[in-house]
């Protein structure tokens, strides 16, 4: 089997359980008018025979697997099959075939200048953290996890760079101005204070 038709047969599992899995809070966007490209459906039913070869193989894990979600057995037989195990390389491709497809791919959907605009990605962003804290849990990985940290840095250097943030702008000019005048005057009238404080104490005496 060459590379090629290896790498090949391994998008095609992922793409595959990617659409087997459904409507879950894994692999769905919050927002419904999101719809899956026909593309993929094609896809389907060209890896279903591949899918089953790899997740139906030895049903037998030498590693334990998460029971919190009906599809964690899929995912651990995955990493079994080719990873022999729950590695961080086989959390890494199930980040990128799953969690990042489905984000990339409604980023996309969005015009770019949106990207900036929180309440049209907070569903999104949401989600990518939920992906990222199931598949971790079904494959029993700490959560979170400097695969994790490192997948949400490139996401924001990838989507979010040129985004403003007026936390970190500066203040308008006279909000500027009376900041830096207001101690200049109270200087000279505290020498004041303290002048006339000093002459009433000399004359008291």
């Amino acid at each position: 089997m060459t590379a090629t038709s290896f790498s090949l047969m391994f998008s095609g599992c992922f793409v595959t359980l990617l659409i087997w899995v459904g409507c879950t809070t894994v692999v769905c966007l919050v927002d419904e008018k999101l719809e899956l490209e026909p593309a993929t459906t094609i896809v389907y039913h060209s890896t279903e025979t591949m899918m089953a070869n790899a997740t139906l193989g030895d049903s037998t894990l030498s590693f334990a697997c998460g029971n919190n979600a009906h599809h964690c057995m899929d995912l651990c037989n995955i990493c079994y099959n080719f990873y022999g195990g729950p590695t961080m390389n086989c959390l890494s491709i199930l980040f990128d075939h799953i969690c990042l497809s489905n984000f990339e791919n409604a980023m996309a959907s969005l015009n770019s200048t949106d990207w900036c605009i929180w309440g049209n990605v907070s569903g999104l962003y949401s989600n990518l953290s939920l992906c990222t804290e199931e598949i971790s849990d079904c494959l029993l990985i700490p959560w979170p996890n400097p695969l994790v940290e490192q997948t949400f840095v490139d996401i924001h250097s990838k989507f979010f760079k040129d985004c403003p943030t007026e936390e970190l702008s500066d203040p308008p000019p006279v909000i500027v101005f009376a900041l830096v005048i207001t101690p200049i005057c109270l200087i000279p009238v505290m020498v004041c204070l303290v002048v006339l404080k000093t002459k009433n104490g000399d004359g008291s005496s």
